[in-house]
């Protein structure tokens, strides 16, 4: 019956809106995969509306619901209260910059989240040894009749004697390190509801008090940014609220953001402590609506949990907290990734994603297009930019900044080390930058780029290009490199290539008909980051190569489709979703996106690798020490049917890396549901286990009892369409499984 329903869909290879699913990926085994959809053809296009004031409302008359009440997705919390940056109390740093040899204390291990671990009992020998120690079940996954929208992604810290970590929603626990025994949980009872495109929490942050006295309760405490947007203060010891911390040990990040319903923003990173200021961000959901709640970035009292300063991108030089009627700037840049505290500068790197209305740029005002895609330098003593470093502009790809990123020392030619910052980008460019000032340490390029033909929407005459480091992407694609299971789905990937617009990475959205972004917005690293090993000078990177295949739409067929945003009374689920077809309301234009697949067979129209992974030599030129494709077929084939296939055809990933003193790389990521170690120095695999879910998570490496361990969230990705479960799996040598 697939046979015959490629057949019938080769019959119609010559329409020139070709149909695409509505979100997907190299399909895994048993993963169904999304019902198809449609691009429409252009019709007649609409002219750009006029530019809303960001502070008005989006309604025409009164809001068809009511405003968001200050707690309704917060746990009903008050107001915060806000206090002078003067009166944060000196405080040590969120953790050490040299962290005991045997903890992993934080998201990226140490304060340059470096992911470096300088254990060394697994090594290219030993690791061969490595088997299952325990498995911890967090109790977090889909219910009957609950939409799979789970992907944990979760990375455990471990800090003395225990293991902290989070589930999917949110429910905190610490665990015995040794055996997985759990010795406290506190539940936080995040709805379903409240879950906005994924349920994730990627970790919790540990932090030591300065005021409250060491041995009584919150002197060590860990603290979660919640999916309805709550910040908790819990005791490392026990899990009890910290009840000096905001109100009883929580803290209403709703306040100020105005309207909003549950699941339209949400905190999955673990919140970075700056000398004494815990930096939150949040994710706003794609694609919704131009005045979506703002992006604004807020520092509160590590201690008190008052707020302390918010920048507003909208509104700069206001950091005071909105009173009354007010709300913070709406539709502007969101920064959603995993944020890296520096101490010494004072300052947070804040990696920020674009405007609201992600594909239509024509109605940003030039303060939102001056620091959208960027890394953003924040003191945190004022939550003023002292520096911004923008890696794409006028973004309307989507390549919103997905990674933390990574401090260094770069070796200067007179031998003078010089402080930097390593910054992924989804384009697969890394820059490499002087984290005082945010100037390039390595060589940028200026290459023109596209101009596009949309009314309303110019596209910048150019972008930079990090001529000093390896690019991580593939070369541009070609009509040749269109491929499928046979050659009727070859015919029809080479035609879907000859129907769309392409005019290289850059190409600009058009409404004609589909264009082509590649590397798309799964491309290049993403959340999962870099690891760094400080003593090799070796960087490693894991990323993808996956095309996405878009066209801009008008407002009359996106109403024909159903297109709405999630805050519309009449919102149904699935119409109109982040990582698919947006309704985009508030601009002239929906958008109509899915991967440049083949939605028959569920493989993508070019032909593998999709992922690979890269080290390369910091200390000698930058140079690719080795490359390879990352992820096998065995559990991935066309009509998501697993193959079985050993062979490394590399899967698209999600998720990064660690690097330890014993020469090895840890990491799963890809749709294998593998994961492996992988020898430092010449990337050959040296060991491989097969996980009860998928790997889309940042494995981390501690020791205890004088053994060491490395666990990895097995939790699966409902967007990659690798199993779902709610299993830590922990593995460690046979000798400290006797233990």
């Amino acid at each position: 019956m697939r046979r015959s329903h490629l057949l019938a869909t080769a019959a119609g290879l010559a329409l020139a809106c070709s149909p695409l699913a509505a979100h997907a990926q190299f399909a895994p085994a048993g993963s169904g995969g999304p019902p198809s959809a449609t691009i429409p053809g252009p019709g007649n296009a609409d002219e750009p509306k006029e530019n809303t004031p960001p502070n008005s409302s989006y309604f025409a008359g009164p809001s068809p619901y009511a405003p968001q009440a200050p707690g309704v997705n917060a746990a009903n919390l008050p107001d915060s209260e806000s206090i002078d940056a003067s009166q944060v109390p000196a405080m040590a740093p969120q953790q050490s910059a040299n962290p005991a040899r045997e903890d992993w204390p934080a998201y990226g291990r140490d304060d340059k989240a470096t992911r470096y671990s300088p254990l060394t009992e697994l090594n290219p020998e030993t690791v061969k040894r490595l088997e299952p120690a325990f498995v911890y079940h967090t109790g977090s996954y889909p219910r009957p009749g609950q939409t799979n929208k789970w992907a944990a992604e979760t990375t455990p810290i471990k800090v003395g004697d225990g293991l902290y970590m989070c589930s999917a929603q949110n429910d905190i626990m610490k665990l015995d390190p040794a055996t997985g025994k759990e010795i406290w949980r506190r539940n936080l009872g995040v709805k379903y509801e409240s879950i906005p495109y994924t349920a994730a929490c990627k970790g919790v942050t540990y932090f030591t008090s300065s005021v409250v006295p060491e041995g009584e309760p919150c002197h060590n405490r860990i603290l979660e940014g919640t999916l309805d947007m709550r910040l908790v203060a819990v005791d490392a010891a026990t899990g009890a609220f910290c009840p000096a911390f905001g109100h009883n040990g929580q803290v209403n990040l709703m306040q100020g953001l105005g309207e909003s319903v549950p699941g339209f923003v949400a905190m999955t990173a673990p919140p970075p402590v700056v000398n004494g200021v815990v930096v939150v961000n949040h994710e706003v959901l794609d694609g919704q609506r131009r005045w979506a709640p703002s992006g604004v970035v807020r520092g509160y009292d590590a201690e008190s949990g008052k707020f302390v300063w918010a920048w507003d991108v909208g509104n700069p030089d206001d950091h005071n907290q909105p009173t009354g009627n007010r709300h913070y700037s709406r539709g502007t840049p969101n920064s959603w990734a995993t944020m890296t505290g520096d101490n010494e500068q004072g300052l947070v790197y804040v990696p920020t994603g674009n405007s609201a209305g992600d594909y239509f740029s024509g109605l940003r005002s030039p303060a939102e297009n001056a620091v959208s895609t960027s890394v953003v330098a924040l003191d945190v003593k004022t939550g003023s930019p002292r520096w911004v470093y923008q890696t794409t502009r006028k973004d309307v790809w989507d390549y919103d900044m997905g990674s933390q990123v990574t401090m260094m020392d770069m070796p200067g030619s007179d031998g003078t080390p010089t402080p930097a910052l390593i910054v992924p980008t989804k384009r697969g460019q890394t820059f490499v930058l002087d984290r005082r000032t945010g100037k390039p340490i390595l060589p940028v390029e200026e290459r023109p780029a596209p101009a596009g033909n949309v009314p309303g929407d110019s596209r910048a005459p150019t972008q930079p290009w990090s001529v000093g480091m390896p690019a991580l992407r593939m070369p541009e694609l070609k009509e040749k490199d269109m491929w499928g299971m046979s050659p009727i789905d070859q015919l029809y990937c080479r035609i879907k290539f000859r129907s769309a617009h392409y005019d290289g990475e850059f190409t600009a959205p058009s409404l004609d008909k589909p264009w082509i972004m590649y590397p798309g917005n799964n491309g290049g690293s993403d959340w999962g980051s870099m690891s760094y090993d400080p003593n090799t000078g070796i960087l490693v990177a894991n990323w993808n190569a996956s095309p996405m295949y878009a066209q801009l739409i008008t407002r009359k067929k996106a109403d024909s489709l159903g297109l709405m945003p999630i805050d519309d009374p009449n919102y149904k689920p699935g119409a109109g979703a982040a990582e698919g077809n947006g309704p985009m309301e508030g601009t002239p234009y929906a958008i109509a996106i899915a991967p440049f697949w083949d939605p028959v067979t569920k493989m993508l129209c070019h032909r593998p690798p999709y992922g690979m992974i890269t080290a390369i030599d910091m200390k000698h030129g930058q140079k690719v020490l080795w490359q390879h494709p990352l992820g096998t077929a065995r559990a991935n084939g066309p009509w998501g049917l697993p193959t079985g296939l050993p062979w490394e055809i590399g899967t698209p990933n999600n998720g990064g890396s660690l690097v330890t003193a014993g020469g090895l790389i840890f990491i799963a990521a890809a749709t294998d549901n593998l994961i492996r170690a992988i020898d430092e120095h010449t990337g050959k695999v040296v060991w491989s286990a097969v996980l009860p879910g998928g790997g889309q998570a940042n494995p981390m490496t501690y020791e205890a009892n004088g053994h060491q361990y490395v666990a990895i969230m097995a939790g699966g990705h409902h967007f990659m369409m690798t199993p779902i479960t709610d299993q830590l799996v922990v593995y460690a040598l046979p000798d400290a499984i006797k233990h």
